[in-house]
């Protein structure tokens, strides 16, 4: 029998016994059955701009050859599609462990199986998908058995070396010198196009787009709410001036291969004086001053998980928030389930205060109070509580299947008060849980669990002025349920979900019409949607009414290349959600 394509007639059965061998003898995976399903790995799955960084190839003997052209082949392969999940060195993040420990045992001819066929736990069948021909997966077996390559580190000499400021403090305005209402002006990230679009909240207009870093992440408003930081996967930030006649770039920055987070100082006193920034890698955070970007402390985020209790070479920054209680940063430790709380008061003695919660952190936002933070260990099931004045775990909740909150959504439950919310990716509950510490029995705990459309689900939104509860479902499989939104009715949480058809009302034809991310405007009547489909499909925005739930407004234009993340100016700064 021809081994080499042998996968291509092992039934999936097999398949599924070999996928569940190769967690054998792990020690630094998730907590069990972390890899929930395919929704979650096409989330968490991407395109790295490590795939491009020149690295090291680490030569086994034991390890199958594989000659240079082939493992930079490999390695790219690896960063485009695998990173996201087995984590950049391979020692396991979302998905299991893939280290030549493990993967030698195996051999080559498992692998492919593992690789062509998928598993149930969640690997996605790259052969048989057409994703990876057959000499791809052969490739993908005998790279998995190399030493992984490591990417280079960047500290303060490389980070100095991309530093511009293209507009010095001294020559920006001395008051706004457009008429536009910033408060209410949205940054849309056009994802594939490495952009962002400024956009009028009221006329609906394009203010400007600005070149960015790759598949900018989030954007975040300075505490006086004239600048304006953005932050790509390739780690550049923007730093854009909202005061100037046409809003744009003052000063740019890259603070490392990869990266998701980027912050500003909140607290009194402080207001505008620093930006934080954390990178996928290498594993850390940066503090900057606030109008210039200038690099001032690099903090290494490397260090032992919460459980078990090992040595995690990349703990991966996730979120970070800005105190409003004291002047600290709360910086996420995806892979060790720390919580980093920074205090900045001074940074040449800087005090790190470490919180254990859970893995794999992620995304979260503030109780309607701007005490408590809530956020998301998506492969642990959880949502962990922070005390920001006392800087104390609160608690650990348990939720559904990976949550994914965004910043969640804050609102008053008729039955039981205070609750803040969040969404899932792998199953289609949305969590409630109470925050206010005075109601003993409902304070951090889901106190009502209301029924989603489906898994899938990024992001959760209302407003104080609305009635209303927005989730999308964007990266579930039926395109009934992607293209579409949920709404629930606050005052009557106990009926059945609204759906609308968000991407019929787009009315921009061929395309995935992924309905992503609801955002208020400032006035909290309006609430906007991306749609969502590929660079060289037409995309849209659309604005519903908030009070009557009907159509709005569809923005239209050939530059809005794959809108994704939406951010309102006001509500942004001061953490409305």
């Amino acid at each position: 029998m021809n081994l080499r394509f042998a996968y291509r007639t092992v039934p999936l059965a097999v398949a599924a016994m070999f996928s569940a061998g190769l967690a054998g003898g792990q020690t630094t995976a998730a907590p069990s059955a972390p890899h929930k399903d395919s929704t979650e790995m096409r989330y968490q799955a991407g395109s790295s701009p490590l795939a491009s960084e020149d690295m090291h190839q680490n030569i086994n003997p034991k390890a199958p050859p594989m000659t240079k052209a082939e493992f930079d082949k490999a390695k790219q392969v690896y960063f485009e599609r695998c990173a996201g999940c087995h984590g950049v060195l391979r020692k396991g993040a979302t998905g299991k462990a893939l280290t030549p420990d493990l993967t030698l045992a195996k051999g080559t001819d498992y692998l492919k199986v593992f690789i062509g066929y998928g598993s149930p736990a969640g690997m996605p069948n790259w052969g048989t998908s057409g994703e990876l021909n057959d000499g791809e997966v052969d490739l993908m077996a005998r790279y998995i058995q190399q030493e992984p390559p490591t990417p280079p580190e960047f500290g303060m000499k490389e980070m100095e070396a991309t530093w511009k400021v293209l507009v010095p403090v001294e020559k920006r305005p001395k008051k706004k010198m457009n008429n536009y209402d910033i408060d209410n002006l949205f940054s849309v990230t056009l994802r594939d196009a490495g952009e962002v679009a400024l956009i009028d909240g009221a006329s609906k207009k394009i203010i400007n787009i600005i070149k960015t870093g790759y598949a900018v992440h989030i954007s975040r408003m300075s505490a006086s709410g004239r600048y304006l930081f953005v932050i790509g996967r390739d780690a550049k930030i923007n730093l854009i001036d909202l005061w100037m006649e046409k809003p744009d770039t003052v000063a740019e920055i890259k603070i490392g291969l990869e990266a998701r987070s980027v912050e500003t100082s909140k607290y009194k006193g402080y207001e505008d004086k620093y930006a934080i920034a954390g990178s996928y890698w290498p594993p850390q955070f940066v503090i900057m001053e606030g109008d210039t970007l200038k690099p001032l402390k690099i903090v290494s985020t490397r260090g032992m998980t919460v459980d078990p209790q090992e040595y995690h070479p990349e703990p991966r920054v996730a979120s970070i928030v800005s105190s409003h209680y004291n002047p600290e940063f709360l910086v996420t430790a995806k892979e060790t389930g720390q919580i980093k709380v920074v205090n900045y008061k001074d940074l040449n003695n800087l005090k790190v205060t470490s919180i254990d919660s859970a893995r794999f952190l992620h995304d979260g936002g503030f109780d309607r109070t701007g005490r408590y933070f809530l956020v998301a260990a998506n492969a642990s099931d959880k949502i962990a509580v922070v005390d920001t004045k006392e800087n104390k775990l609160k608690a650990l909740v348990d939720v559904g299947k990976t949550p994914h909150p965004g910043r969640g959504a804050n609102f008053i439950d008729p039955k039981h008060g205070p609750v803040w919310a969040t969404g899932h990716l792998g199953d289609e509950s949305i969590s409630l849980i109470g925050t206010d510490p005075k109601r003993k029995d409902a304070a951090w705990k889901v106190v009502r669990t209301l029924k989603g459309q489906g898994g899938g689900s990024l992001f959760i939104k209302t407003h104080p002025k609305s009635r209303n509860l927005w989730v999308d479902t964007p990266l579930n499989p039926d395109p009934a349920i992607s293209q579409s939104i949920a709404v629930y009715d606050i005052d009557n949480l106990d009926k059945e979900l609204v759906r609308l058809p968000i991407g019929e009302w787009a009315n921009v034809g061929e395309g995935a019409k992924r309905i992503v991310q609801p955002e208020y405007n400032k006035a909290g009547d309006e609430v906007w949607f991306s749609v969502w489909s590929a660079k060289n499909q037409e995309s849209a925005l659309v604005v519903v009414d908030d009070k009557t739930r009907k159509l709005k407004a569809v923005i239209k234009d050939p530059r809005l290349i794959t809108p994704t993340g939406k951010f309102n100016v006001h509500n942004t700064q001061r953490d409305v959600y």
